[in-house]
């Protein structure tokens, strides 16, 4: 009986060390089958890496781990254990990463491939119409990935073709990117919405078959937009369901307690579009404010708050935090952290005309009854409660170039934002990674630091764990174990975010 029990032993010793060699030789020749647009940017490319001697953040929420080694083969994390020395071998990259920390990849949850271009842009914020949508299949990968954002939701497409493509060029090794999750096309309701682009929905069973055609062609997520109806919604989200498919929301015409009764499962920009209280608010039709005058009056605390995020969490539907979006609005003199608008890095990747616009923007005066500051502080409060009992809370930046918010930068400043909405550096890195991909279901693949999981990792100098803005200091981004160089990656979009 011993000598059995030793054999089977040695048999699953045999056959893991065999495993581990075919995903090594998988590995190995997947980096060799990368095109050369996409090789030029990787800094390690070996089956077998070692980051010694780092602080592991892990996207779970817990306390940092000082000093560990972190082992990588055929793209995934095989090991951690306590920080030591190894010793060189074939094969093997050994990274000596005292002094700088790792957390998981970014799982963006509201994320762009597009830029909203505004026509005669005006000193008052107004512009000719129609506004364009630009889409910067070229830029806007490079800029996820060097930035730490090993996957996004695309939340919304003008594109939905390009974007399908640009998947797979991503994931066939052609080009350079984060993992897409596509969105289809907006799933917009009649309006006066002047965005030449997106289609107007003639009813709920337009709804239904815009669904089903762009499910069948791979899109995986949806997008329900301000001016659709319910029966439009409840049509969408029912044929969505139908596929294993999830929708969520940017929504006006339909409040959120409506929308989680009908069954939708995501809805985008915090607290900020919820219309339940405003005071001319009529069925299935978009209020004056467009939810301002609610997210005023709705007190956290209030019956109000607790009865919505009650409703909200009773129907798993899960919140998507996108504060950048609504700081870039913050006039100067009252942001809320006191930091200069945009880094000098997020200026050096934008387009000339688009960083003369954001300058030309930022420059003018802005009017002193503005109360952006005050929304922009309730919808935080609002993000806090509804994590404090129980809902899952999603972050993505909305990165259209409005207000120097941009891809990858914008993705980083969101959770700098969290952690000024009172969260937790780990709290707020939790949000924007493993949060993310347990909404995706993607949660034993990515979202946090564990041996068997994909090595998506992001490799930066100081503590972020302390010091938030730590977490701009990104030197290397490993997807799938291979290691892309920061610096080469935003050299090679420089001045062309807003062009292409």
């Amino acid at each position: 009986m011993k000598q059995i029990r030793i054999f089977l032993v040695l048999a699953a010793l045999i056959f893991a060390l065999a495993a581990l060699s075919y995903s090594e030789l998988a590995y190995a020749q997947r980096i060799d089958a990368l095109g050369p647009q996409l090789r030029k940017y990787l800094s390690v490319s070996t089956p077998k890496v070692i980051l010694e001697h780092v602080q592991i953040i892990d996207g779970t929420g817990a306390a940092p781990s000082p000093d560990q080694n972190i082992y990588i083969a055929g793209g995934k994390i095989t090991a951690i254990s306590p920080g030591a020395d190894q010793s060189p071998s074939d094969g093997t990259t050994i990274l000596n990463l005292r002094g700088y920390s790792v957390m998981p990849g970014i799982v963006g949850m509201h994320d762009h491939l597009f830029y909203f271009a505004r026509p005669n842009l005006g000193a008052d914020n107004s512009f000719d119409s129609p506004a364009l949508f630009l889409e910067m299949s070229f830029s806007a990968p490079r800029l996820y990935l060097a930035n730490g954002v090993t996957t996004i939701r695309t939340v919304g497409s003008v594109d939905p073709y390009t974007d399908l493509r640009l998947k797979q060029a991503i994931e066939t090794g052609v080009l350079a990117g984060p993992h897409l999750d596509v969105t289809g096309p907006y799933l917009e309701g009649a309006s006066n919405n002047p965005n030449l682009q997106m289609h107007q929905l003639t009813g709920p069973e337009d709804a239904r078959q815009t669904v089903a055609y762009w499910a069948d062609r791979g899109v995986t997520s949806f997008k329900a937009y301000a001016h659709i109806t319910r029966e439009e919604l409840s049509a969408a989200v029912k044929e969505a369901h139908k596929r294993g498919l999830k929708i969520t929301g940017h929504l006006c015409s339909v409040s959120y307690a409506e929308a989680a009764e009908i069954g939708i499962d995501n809805l985008e920009h915090g607290f900020f579009v919820n219309t339940e209280l405003d005071p001319d608010k009529k069925p299935d039709t978009c209020s004056a404010s467009g939810g301002d005058y609610t997210l005023e009056h709705m007190t956290p605390g209030s019956p109000e708050a607790d009865r919505l995020i009650a409703t909200l969490i009773s129907h798993h539907v899960a919140v998507t935090s996108t504060l950048p979006s609504t700081a870039a609005s913050v006039p100067t003199n009252a942001s809320v952290d006191g930091r200069s608008p945009v880094r000098p890095a997020v200026l050096e990747a934008m387009a000339p005309s688009l960083r003369d616009a954001y300058l030309y923007s930022r420059n003018r005066p802005r009017p002193p009854q503005s109360n952006t500051a005050l929304l922009l502080r309730r919808d935080m409060d609002l993000e806090r409660a509804f994590v404090a009992a129980g809902g899952l809370l999603l972050a993505g930046p909305d990165p259209v170039g409005i207000g120097g918010n941009i891809p990858g930068f914008g993705d980083q400043r969101e959770i700098e934002l969290l952690v000024e909405a009172g969260f937790a550096p780990v709290q707020a890195i939790r949000i924007a990674t493993l949060n993310g991909a347990i909404y995706l279901d993607r949660q034993d693949q990515i979202g946090s630091i564990a041996a068997g999981k994909n090595a998506d990792l992001v490799v930066m100098k100081g503590d972020p764990a302390t010091r938030i803005t730590d977490i701009e200091n990104v030197e290397i981004v490993f997807k799938d174990g291979a290691g892309y160089d920061t610096r080469k990656l935003l050299d090679s979009v420089k001045g062309h975010y807003g062009e292409y």
